[in-house]
């Protein structure tokens, strides 16, 4: 029985040491997401997160995070922050490369010294495989210090599934209906206004599986931040992979 026990505490010890590695290799490739007006107050809002890929001058991030259009005024920008362990704040300017709205994804371009890149997994992922997303949850009330929050993948099930009645059958819902419906994986993790765009991640390897999307909400909008259903989806990688080869 000794024997037994001293064997479960070594491997969990094993895995729980792996989650803090990892994380410390990825928080330098996540950035938060927004738009940037000098002439306002405060002058960069945000509202998202991304994550760096490929040679380091691409960002990826959800298609819902990124305004549809700027003032043409000029004066607003879309950018992204780039924080770093040190405190000091970079901000760039992003262009949009690829948007795939069907699937909620967008793929941005800054300009700059490259930044470090997460890898995007190519692994099958199951149901009951262990994950973390990191982001900015509650956008900068929290400060812009990126957070990584644990799950396991709960589900694997259609985005769009048809109400109980007919008044849950909203115009979004038709057309995903209409337009087919796709695979995406349920969290048993709480996602917030903030980490929309963000990664979810392999435990293990650190590589992305999937980006996050969406949470069920219980009621009102306001009921995401005081009574959080703890039900969160993701985008899964294939379809951001898909995307870059366009």
């Amino acid at each position: 029985m000794a024997i037994l026990t001293a064997l479960v505490f070594l491997f969990s010890g094993s895995a729980s040491s792996a989650l803090p590695d990892m994380i410390q290799r990825v928080k330098p490739s996540i950035v938060a997401i927004g738009t940037f007006d000098r002439t306002r107050s405060p002058a960069f809002v945000m509202r998202g997160t991304g994550f760096v890929l490929g040679t380091g001058n691409r960002i990826a991030t959800s298609a819902h995070v990124i305004p549809e259009f700027l003032p043409t005024s000029g004066n607003e920008a879309l950018v992204v922050r780039i924080p770093s362990q040190t405190g000091e704040l970079q901000q760039r300017v992003a262009e949009r490369v690829h948007v795939d709205k069907a699937h909620d994804l967008a793929v941005l371009k800054i300009e700059g010294p490259p930044l470090p890149a997460i890898s995007l997994s190519r692994e099958a992922v199951r149901e009951g495989q262990e994950a973390a997303f990191i982001g900015f949850p509650i956008g900068t009330v929290l400060g812009l210090t990126p957070v990584t929050h644990r799950a396991i993948v709960s589900a694997i099930t259609p985005i769009a599934l048809p109400g109980a009645t007919a008044q849950q059958l909203t115009e979004k819902v038709i057309r995903r209906l209409k337009s087919g419906t796709f695979d995406i994986y349920q969290l048993d993790g709480t996602a917030y206004p903030g980490n929309s765009g963000g990664p979810l991640l392999n435990t293990e390897t650190g590589e992305v599986i999937g980006i996050i999307n969406m949470v069920f909400v219980k009621g009102t909008k306001e009921a995401t931040l005081s009574q959080p259903s703890g039900i969160s989806f993701a985008i899964p990688v294939v379809y951001l992979q898909e995307l870059l080869q366009q």
